[in-house]
């Protein structure tokens, strides 16, 4: 980003939905703007419906430090502009919630030296007292959610099965770190997980929660750990939050989802719903009526307790699968599938104030909006327009506020009210994105393989007049898309800002088109996908008469990184260049180094000894083909595709005599995750485009 102060930075959030003027002129997105614009966290809405706090992480433009804040915002004045609060030196303030009266709002902060819940009172016009910590656990809070009446809390965190208590001390006994056996430092295991994402497994810690008083605005007595006799996850890991936790209205209930942890749980895409009284004595969580075999997740109380709602999948081991909304009336037995008629899949779940309707997110073609299921008869009404929508919250009038994000810019928060009317509140990088070129977005559609209809986008610099060269972006999953959301990692609109056409095509596999386009890339990963992105490029330079198709580079990351492979044995003689991040190279060390085997099996058929034909879109059998100059990225802390498969891939372009260069990063996983790094990629990935295809 342009070269601002820490005190410019909170001047500039500050003027929230006031755009101040444009400065000069604007200039092309960089690798830096990327990475240090600021980023908005989830809205919480105070029950009255007057403010809404949140929290925005900004990141130093020199030292690439981040750092979250929190922001209080009036919903009833339209020029209110958000006002920072609950501010400690040296500290990271996140996750709020407000107190059932509204008076006070909880938060996560570190302040303490560790992750632990504060609160701060919140007057009638919008000011904040005294920060106060609320917990003092032994253990780092993960998070929270309070209860409707607001006495008591739920908490989650990492914490020893063996320990009764929210963290244990050594001295207790109670660390479970069963990993460490000593007197050396060598993990044990006698069953998987034994790695999981990005860290090594800690045998015997689980993501548990546990439920608390709360008395004058803290935490009181021991908790109770609501797990009851269940090994597993609750929250489910590795990005599993509040939306598998949820309070029955008049608290004397709590649902939660959790995945059980047991030598088939990387094989294993079943997490199970439970509900548990809170009563004070020990927990007895019991299995909601009508969990399945496969995934049951986003718990959801109706407002008058009388139906719960959740989505749920049906094919045990697909963790992409359809979920459907499922509803259970008090008493029942049977759950009612809502939207079994709706090819979607349902992303959220929010009811409304009236009981009559949920709001949910869903996939629609390169889209992510919010849609309004009527509980009477399962009409689905769609309510936002292009790009992505989340953090959705329902209000009493009706209107619905939620989060938006597209290719041009990051999230902000809006309101639509039940007019149709939407209004964006907050402007949360307006100024920054005034010295931003916009892009120009196009959406185009073509015949793909079996004559379906497959979608696509071309991003390039606004006003250009010159032939681009191309950047063909191969989305990951591979059940994914390359729609129109921001991302802080897989960015078109920085690609195209450094004087690319992009262009991304959604093939076969990918998601917002119908259950059965997804599934259609099953034990085909080198099939149908190869054909829509070599049908998509011609239509693409068919539709915009400004690509250079003659200068070209083809990019993509982990499923997208596969296809890098694939297609330096299969079309080997289309691009310029080709830059492949943490992407699949040999099927058969990839099946047995993998974590979440469920993926890898389901995808290509059961485990590779009993598998129907291996080899056959295995990219390590053509790489006697290969001969595209490549960039090889990876992550060594990568457990979802293990850095070696760059390692391989990099050999064989060695052994080749291939023009080729391998970027490792130490201290990143699948993802590319911090400033410095991020800066540093797309430096790595910039330069390589430039080498091959600029003139």
């Amino acid at each position: 980003m342009r070269n601002l102060s820490k005190a410019s930075w909170l001047a500039l959030l500050t003027a929230g939905t006031i755009l101040t003027a444009p400065l000069a002129s604007a200039g092309p997105m960089t690798a830096e703007d990327l990475a240090t614009l600021k980023r908005l966290g989830s809205p919480e809405i105070s029950p009255d419906e007057k403010w809404a706090a949140f929290g925005v992480t900004e990141t130093d433009p020199k030292s690439y430090e981040r750092a979250t804040a929190l922001y209080l915002l009036d919903l009833t004045k339209p020029s209110a502009v958000p006002v920072r609060i609950a501010d400690k030196a040296g500290a990271s303030e996140h996750s709020p919630a407000f107190s059932a009266d509204g008076q006070r709002l909880y938060y996560l902060s570190d302040a303490s030296k560790s992750e632990q819940l504060w609160q701060v009172t919140i007057s009638a016009d919008g000011k904040a007292g005294e920060p106060v910590q609320a917990s003092d656990l032994k253990a780092d809070i993960a998070g929270f959610k309070l209860s409707p009446a607001g006495s008591k809390i739920a908490v989650w965190g990492d914490i020893a099965k063996a320990c009764p208590t929210f963290g244990c001390s050594e001295a207790d006994g109670g660390d479970g770190n069963r990993a460490l056996p000593g007197p050396g430092t060598g993990r044990e295991y006698d069953e998987m997980f034994v790695r999981h994402w990005s860290s090594w497994e800690t045998p015997g810690n689980y993501s548990r929660v546990f439920a608390f008083d709360l008395q004058g605005g803290k935490l009181t007595g021991n908790g109770t750990a609501l797990d009851g006799d269940l090994v597993g996850d609750s929250p489910s890991k590795p990005f599993g939050g509040g939306e598998e936790i949820a309070w029955a209205p008049d608290g004397e209930k709590l649902a939660f989802a959790l995945r059980k942890a047991d030598r088939n749980e990387p094989k294993s895409t079943n997490l199970d719903i439970y509900s548990v009284s809170i009563n004070g004595g020990t927990a007895k969580p019991e299995a909601i009526p009508g969990n399945g075999e496969a995934t049951d997740n986003l718990p959801a109380y109706s407002p008058d307790n009388a139906t719960f709602a959740w989505a749920a999948m049906e094919r045990p081991g697909y963790e992409s699968d359809r979920m459907v909304v499922k509803l259970l009336a008090k008493g029942e037995e049977t759950p009612r599938v809502l939207t079994a008629d709706w090819d979607r899949s349902v992303g959220s779940i929010a009811w409304t104030a009236d009981g009559e309707a949920l709001i949910v997110t869903a996939q629609e073609k390169l889209d992510n909006p919010a849609f309004r299921i009527d509980i009477a008869d399962g009409k689905v009404t769609r309510l936002t327009e292009s790009g992505s929508v989340s953090n959705i919250t329902p209000l009493k009038d009706g209107s619905i506020i939620y989060t938006l994000s597209s290719l041009q810019a990051p999230p902000d928060i809006y309101r639509r009210d039940t007019t149709g009317t939407v209004t964006q509140l907050t402007n949360i990088n307006g100024t920054e994105l005034a010295e931003i070129d916009k892009v120009e977005v196009q959406r185009f559609n073509f015949s793909g393989a079996g004559g379906d209809q497959v979608w696509g986008q071309i991003i390039k610099p606004a006003g250009a007049t010159d032939k681009l060269p191309l950047a063909f972006l191969v989305h990951g999953g591979p059940q994914g898309s390359f729609g129109d959301g921001w991302s802080t990692r897989w960015n078109p609109k920085v690609m195209a800002a450094q004087g690319y056409a992009v262009v991304t095509v959604d093939f076969h596999g990918s998601t917002g088109y119908g259950q059965e386009f997804t599934d259609s890339i099953n034990q085909d990963w080198g099939g149908k996908p190869l054909e829509d992105l070599k049908l998509g490029l011609a239509a693409a330079l068919k539709t915009d008469s400004q690509i250079d198709g003659t200068r070209s580079c083809a990019l993509g990351a982990s499923y997208g990184g596969y296809m890098m492979n694939w297609i330096s044995g299969q079309w080997p003689d289309q691009f310029d260049c080709i830059i492949n991040h943490a992407g699949v190279f040999d099927l058969r060390s990839m099946s047995l180094s993998t974590e979440e085997l469920w993926f890898d099996q389901w995808d290509h058929g059961g485990p590779w000894t009993t598998r129907p034909n291996p080899e056959k879109w295995n990219p390590i059998n053509h790489i006697d083909k290969w001969k595209t100059p490549t960039l090889v990225i990876h992550g060594e802390k990568d457990f979802r595709i293990p850095y070696t498969q760059s390692l391989m891939a990099f050999t064989a372009l060695q052994e080749n005599d291939v023009p080729s260069k391998l970027l490792i990063f130490p201290d990143e996983n699948h993802w590319i995750l911090k400033g410095k790094n991020s800066v540093q990629w797309h430096d790595a990935v910039f330069d390589w485009m430039d080498r091959w295809t600029k003139k």
